[in-house]
């Protein structure tokens, strides 16, 4: 049977799954008999390229860098069809996601970081979903209620499952969890600056704000903001972030200060809070800790902010 040809028809029929396991690519050592398990070969002029079972490799005592999770792409193109690995590589790009395709003869294969896999697929259901023109849920922002407390620690736990500061999976609870479960129960807790994304029924954001000062000055610090792994990259937070700067407009506050990467936080008018005479709890956190100045920020404010009481006891 000849495979389709059709873009859109090809978008619309794709359905990624991924295989168990995690695989990785190795270079084969010359004269070496090949051993049953290898997934994919290919001859170049350095040598025999392969990929197969990270464990598989580990036995033989072969070494690799990159390893990946294997997506299939379940949907039967022909050799010669034109923009699916185009658009399937796009998407994923635009995700920050990065991939190795393998062409078979039946369908393609995605070798993504093992990381990135659960977001890879949400990814790529999407690419799907918009080209079957189906309407995506609708993204809802609400100030959290008691009873979602247990479902925004648990996103928040995962979100921080990897350390943003070093990269590498934290051990035990995240202190970004500590830290929310003592905010929503601290005299600087304000309700209406605890705002959760709602996608489908689920809780699938959170952003925090509370009360803060530098001097007598009220400000408000905000953090943890956090979003589900397989729902990031797709604009949730930066949602978060807007409804969080127009409600502390609407309500008179004079600036927000956080923690964060001046590339990303810049974006919504955030600046060295050290430019506005604020200085940052720990010196060394230098540019790193930024500050909004909103509609009714007043100047001649000079001081160390002080956050609400549960982030110096974390």
């Amino acid at each position: 049977m000849t495979g389709g040809k059709n873009l859109g028809a090809l978008l619309a029929a794709l359905h990624p799954v991924q295989r168990s396991g995690e695989y990785v690519y190795v270079l084969w050592p010359e004269g070496r008999p090949l051993v049953q398990g290898i997934e994919a070969a290919i001859r170049e002029a350095e040598g025999l390229a392969v990929v197969l079972p990270r464990a598989m490799a580990d036995r033989e005592g072969l070494a690799y860098g990159f390893v990946g999770a294997w997506i299939t792409l379940e949907v039967r193109s022909a050799l010669d069809a034109v923009g699916l690995t185009a658009a399937v590589s796009k998407a994923l790009a635009e995700a920050s996601i990065s991939c190795n395709v393998l062409a078979g003869f039946h369908h393609d294969h995605l070798l993504v970081p093992v990381a990135d896999a659960p977001r890879a697929l949400e990814v790529l259901a999407g690419l799907s979903q918009d080209s079957r023109q189906v309407p995506r849920p609708e993204l809802l922002l609400r100030s959290e209620a008691r009873e979602d407390r247990e479902a925004i620690l648990a996103l928040t736990a995962d979100a921080f499952a990897v350390s943003p500061a070093t990269g590498l999976k934290v051990e035990g609870e995240p202190v970004e969890v500590r830290v929310l479960r003592g905010l929503f129960e601290s005299k600087e807790y304000l309700p209406e600056f605890s705002v959760v994304a709602v996608l489908d029924g689920q809780v699938v954001g959170h952003v925090i704000s509370t009360r803060a000062r530098v001097g007598d000055h009220g400000l408000l610090g905000l953090g943890p903001i956090g979003v589900t792994p397989r729902h990031q990259r797709h604009g949730i937070g930066s949602a978060l972030m807007k409804e969080t700067i127009q409600r502390a407009n609407a309500a008179g506050e004079s600036g927000i200060a956080l923690l964060g990467s001046p590339d990303y936080y810049s974006r919504f008018g955030f600046v060295p809070a050290t430019s506005l005479g604020v200085l940052p709890p720990e010196e060394a956190w230098g540019d790193y800790f930024q500050l909004l100045p909103l509609a009714l920020w007043p100047g001649g404010i000079h001081g160390t902010f002080r956050y609400a009481e549960p982030f110096a006891l974390a």
